[in-house]
């Protein structure tokens, strides 16, 4: 995240995966409402990082956010068969996930700390240094990020998942109208840049 972050991008300069057609996604939904387990592994393949992403835009624990998840799918089952438009599933999921969390965090009456945890370095000697450079690099990253408005966070948070969610799964996630995503998507990006070179992590005009 933080390297796509740093690029300015969401949905370029990195791998990701092609969501399927609406006609599969479709066929997805019909054949696991009908028992085929393989299209229910294939549902939460492909949509999985999506609800994930939702519980980390609204700063959910480990422990809340695999509750979140659970109870999403859980939904899901339930009124699996009875989806008018299956090819929307993923706004459909976008928009349970959001309820969810909405859910867990008025249940907890509390915020969850911003950022997500970062990997020790290896014990490989010949690696420490660079390693903790690069620690050290994203430690200021997530502080500038934590710096941002909200809204801008779980945005830019939506906009790195894998594989990217459609601009009406981020408008369902957020209940943000999809014409204003890009708008916001380029403020929130000049806002972190900002930060970042606030702290002297780059050039005034770097990105």
């Amino acid at each position: 995240m933080a390297a796509a972050l740093t690029h300015g991008e969401g949905r370029t300069g990195r791998a990701t995966r092609e969501r399927p057609d609406p006609t599969t996604v479709t066929r997805m939904v019909r054949a696991a409402a009908s028992g085929d387990h393989r299209a229910w592994d294939a549902l939460v393949d492909e949509f999985g990082g999506l609800v994930w992403a939702i519980t980390r835009a609204h700063r959910l624990s480990d422990a809340d956010a695999a509750d979140v998840a659970g109870a999403t799918w859980l939904r899901l089952v339930e009124h699996l068969g009875d989806l008018r438009e299956a090819d929307r599933v993923g706004a459909w999921l976008a928009t349970t996930a959001r309820r969810e969390c909405l859910r867990v965090l008025r249940g907890a009456q509390r915020q969850v700390p911003t950022g997500d945890d970062i990997e020790a370095a290896p014990a490989d000697a010949t690696d420490i240094a660079s390693e903790l450079m690069a620690a050290q690099r994203d430690v200021a990253l997530w502080r500038a990020f934590a710096r941002l408005p909200e809204r801008d966070q779980a945005l830019l948070r939506l906009l790195v998942a894998d594989p990217a969610p459609s601009y009406e799964e981020i408008s369902a996630a957020l209940e943000m109208p999809i014409g204003s995503i890009g708008p916001t998507r380029a403020r929130a990006l000049e806002r972190l840049r900002r930060e970042l070179a606030r702290d002297g992590l780059v050039a005034a005009d770097a990105f």
